[in-house]
């Protein structure tokens, strides 16, 4: 008598008709850690689950704001006030029961790193700041831990620009600019990274923000929706290619 599959199997089910089962099982002991739950790292997170991660580490020290609303996944009337890291981890949850993810309410920062677990097989650099971002790609190039790092993503409008590639082969990004600038001091001379090629737009200000001379970059859904499901891609990409295929 055959056995019937069983809720794993009946969920991953159309992914199995692209993937080796050695592949699959690949991704299932996979652990994959992420900085950052915004418009691009909630993107990754979910696409890093529903392809079948099996342990995944969300970081993100924010709570849940109106203003998330039209862009993060974990952002929703219902969740207004929460902790991102864990709404997201709840809605992951749903998606896959038999997951293992780990919801850390935390900022990294060179003074006061989150660590990297020793099993952590990829990491996934969705934050802003720069201080951490280069902490992440100097810890990760220590130890020989493959990462994704997403550059700017805010004031563009085309996610049809959205690349794949090496941080010291971009252009028309200024993070992009400050980050080889500061990597080649720490003697790194290559960072994979999800970035755009379009120039970011002048966007309008506040009379606060005029003030201040401080502006809150603009976003629209589908930009850093993108750049999260091309880092998810790589991450999934490169765990199965290391089966061979």
């Amino acid at each position: 008598m055959q056995k019937e599959p069983d809720a794993l199997q009946r969920r991953m089910a159309r992914t199995a008709l692209m993937l080796t089962p050695e592949q699959m099982e690949r991704l299932r002991v996979a652990h994959v850690m992420l900085f950052g739950l915004g418009g691009v790292g909630s993107y990754a997170a979910e696409a890093l689950v529903r392809a079948g991660i099996g342990t995944i580490t969300i970081v993100d020290a924010d709570t849940v704001q109106e203003s998330n609303l039209n862009r993060q996944l974990c952002a929703l009337h219902s969740t207004l006030g929460q902790s991102k890291a864990q709404a997201e981890k709840a809605r992951l949850s749903d998606i896959a029961p038999d997951a293992r993810i780990e919801a850390v309410e935390a900022f990294h920062l060179p003074s006061t790193p989150v660590p990297i677990p020793p099993d952590v097989d990829f990491v996934a650099d969705a934050v802003d700041t720069v201080a951490a971002k280069l902490d992440i790609a100097q810890t990760c190039h220590l130890r020989g831990v493959p990462l994704i790092a997403c550059m700017g993503m805010g004031n563009r409008f085309d996610p049809t620009q959205i690349r794949i590639g090496d941080v010291f082969s971009t252009r028309n990004d200024p993070l992009c600019r400050v980050m080889r600038r500061e990597l080649r001091k720490r003697g790194i001379d290559s960072l994979r990274c999800v970035y755009s090629s379009e120039p970011a737009h002048e966007c309008a200000r506040t009379e606060e923000e005029a003030q201040s001379r401080r502006q809150v970059p603009g976003s629209l859904p589908y930009v850093p929706a993108v750049a999260g499901l091309y880092m998810a891609y790589n991450i999934v990409e490169s765990l199965c290619r290391r089966d061979g295929r």
